[in-house]
């Protein structure tokens, strides 16, 4: 198998087939038991670090570090600054090529669009939980060029907002991409072929995940049907050799049936991928309505999160949250649940409500010392345990796998194990905080079957856009402290978002509060024509130091760029390149450097500065 610059490929297989095991092999992690594994002499390969050291270092200064190529260079300029002119020389002009002067507004771009807030960049890396440090890591592996890059469950600790973010950012990469994910449609719009680990075997695919399920269903087929004819054929072969094999007058003949038999490829039937069959038992009740919020507002302690919540959840309701990370989705989740109380308004439950909640601390809460079994019969002691067995049985937990303590389960068994906890609880109403962390492609799918035959009402927070396409009627957008229905689909959101990111970069690029202030006094108006020209005068006082403010950065401008011209004229005379002139040529450079650098924050600061004019001169 060969790998080209350019291609991106999704690696696919069940759990355990040794996908991150092949990664860990590109990498120089692992060694093959057999065959050769090499990469190119100069290629960049990049991959995401799985420890994060608990450093005082800024989360800003971390990712910045990532990108090793300019940091050698940063510590070659500084070498090459006292001893060798020339060399440093071109050391600065590869640095300017390599990004260097924008590498911290890169940075930036990369926390920004993984969910950090602007205040959290300067913050250190010990201060942020294993999540967000796994952001950290992600980021860093993103902001390092590379011609091949390796991202192995990139979306795990991701919202869906950062997952949109990150798929626009892959799709726009030039570089080589081998990407592990259970999210369908995260892999159908970045990859274009899929490899497929099955048996120790790769097979390559045209196409990205859903193209390859659809070759894949076809061949297993295929397979099917000439594992059953070859069955066919040798069992006829066999009833031959058995009836004639003690006839003279047919032995020849039979023993010619038994060598066809032993030439015979032995075909394997085709077996089933997933192991998991179940679903939510209808509810005993379903009262109608199920629960109301009256003029909610949720928080914590003096901190309102959500306020002036009003919704009433129904039957049959399928909806879907959306937000931005911290806008408050997990928090109204635990209003409806009751495990926080409402600051102020009402929360009415129908009196036979029976709610199933999962969410990450579930998971983490279960008692490891137990195994499947005893977990669900201390939650419903009047189970027997061939019942507990056989119940699950259909998420995974086979014959001797329910015998085992928790201990020993994968972060993704364990997530089955509190889900079927609450599946056998028949609730009415089910809230599913992101349900699909740590489940893989089988398991999610499993999950999108049982909720949409489950009858009670449903809402769901979820990075997994597959799932939520499958199982929602509607959407609510959790934004700006407010939960509103959100009338677009999936696909809308993601423009919304991309509509909200242009907005802010806008807002940000400009100063608002001059115009604010202009504005507001536009909408005074006073028939006193004392009161208008005081009104004019104090506009006019307004404008002024905008105007100011721009003649003064367009003086300093000319002024620097003047002083600029005339180093880098010094710097074409033929003699500073002397060794004798070594001193001066190293300070010149180091002048053209600072300059150069000081000259973008001025002319940054001028755009900003002009657009605030012009703003307010539109408002005049």
């Amino acid at each position: 198998m060969v790998i080209h610059a350019g291609q991106k490929l999704g690696l696919a297989g069940a759990n355990g087939s040794g996908k991150s095991s092949l990664l860990a092999m590109i990498v120089g992690d692992l060694e093959p038991d057999d065959g050769d594994l090499s990469l190119q002499s100069k290629a960049r390969l990049t991959h995401i670090a799985q420890e994060t050291p608990s450093t005082s270092q800024s989360a800003i200064d971390y990712v910045i570090e990532g990108d090793q190529q300019l940091l050698a260079l940063q510590q070659a300029i500084d070498q090459a600054a006292q001893s060798d002119p020339l060399k440093h020389a071109e050391l600065l002009a590869d640095f300017e090529s390599a990004g260097g002067y924008r590498i911290q507004s890169v940075a930036g771009s990369l926390l920004n669009g993984l969910g950090f807030t602007s205040d959290q960049h300067t913050w250190s890396v010990s201060q942020f939980s294993g999540g967000w440090r796994m952001r950290l890591n992600l980021a860093r592996a993103l902001i390092a060029p590379s011609d091949l890059l390796l991202l192995d469950e990139p979306t795990n600790h991701l919202d869906l907002d950062a997952v949109i973010w990150l798929e626009q950012w892959l799709r726009m990469r030039e570089g080589a991409l081998i990407l592990i994910s259970h999210d369908r449609e995260f892999l159908d719009k970045t990859t274009k072929e899929t490899l497929f680990i099955e048996q120790e075997t790769v097979t390559r695919y045209a196409g990205g995940y859903s193209e390859f399920e659809k070759l894949r269903a076809e061949q297993r087929a295929n397979q099917q049907s000439a594992y059953e004819a070859q069955t066919k054929r040798a069992a006829e072969l066999q009833r031959f050799v058995d009836r004639f094999r003690a006839k003279a007058t047919k032995a020849r003949q039979a023993q010619s049936r038994l060598k066809m038999l032993e030439r015979m490829t032995e075909l394997a039937p085709v077996s089933q991928d997933s192991t998991f069959d179940f679903k939510f038992h209808n509810p005993k009740t379903l009262p109608s309505p199920l629960l109301s919020l009256r003029g909610v507002d949720l928080g914590y302690a003096d901190l309102t999160v959500l306020s002036g919540i009003s919704m009433s959840i129904q039957p049959g309701d399928r909806i879907g949250l959306l937000g931005a990370n911290g806008a408050g989705k997990s928090t109204l989740i635990k209003g409806i649940v009751g495990a926080i109380e409402c600051m102020n308004g009402e929360r009415i439950e129908a009196q036979k409500l029976k709610t199933g909640y999962f969410a990450q601390h579930q998971v983490d809460e279960l008692d490891l010392d137990l195994s499947p079994v005893q977990t669900l019969i201390k939650q419903d002691p009047t189970m027997s345990e061939s019942i507990a067995r056989n119940f699950l049985g259909g998420f995974g937990f086979g014959e001797q796998h329910a015998l085992k303590p928790a201990k020993h389960f994968s972060g993704g068994e364990r997530a089955r194990l509190a889900l079927s906890l609450i599946v056998h609880e028949k609730p009415n109403l089910l809230l599913l905080d992101e349900p699909t962390n740590h489940l893989d492609m089988t398991m999610r799918q499993a999950l999108s079957d049982a909720l949409q035959l489950f009858d009670g009402a449903l809402i769901v927070v979820s990075h997994d856009r597959t799932l939520l396409r499958t199982v929602v009627d509607s959407l609510w957008l959790v934004d700006q402290r407010k939960v509103q229905p959100f009338d677009d689909d999936l696909d809308g959101y993601a423009r919304w978002l991309n509509d909200r990111r242009v907005q802010l970069t806008s807002s940000q690029n400009s100063v608002h509060s001059f115009s604010d202030a202009i504005d507001a006094e536009t909408e005074h108006k006073s028939g006193d024509k004392k009161a208008r020209k005081r009104e004019e005068a104090e506009r006019r006082a307004q404008l002024k130091p905008l105007r100011r403010a721009v003649e003064k950065s367009e003086k300093q401008l000319e002024r620097e760029s003047m002083e600029l011209a005339e180093i880098r004229d010094k710097l074409g005379a033929n003699e500073l390149y002397s060794s004798d002139n070594k001193a001066k040529l190293t300070a010149l450079l180091a002048e053209e450097a600072m300059l150069h650098q000081k000259l973008e924050a001025i002319e940054e600061l001028l755009l900003e500065q002009m657009q605030a004019l012009e703003l307010a001169e539109q408002s005049d």
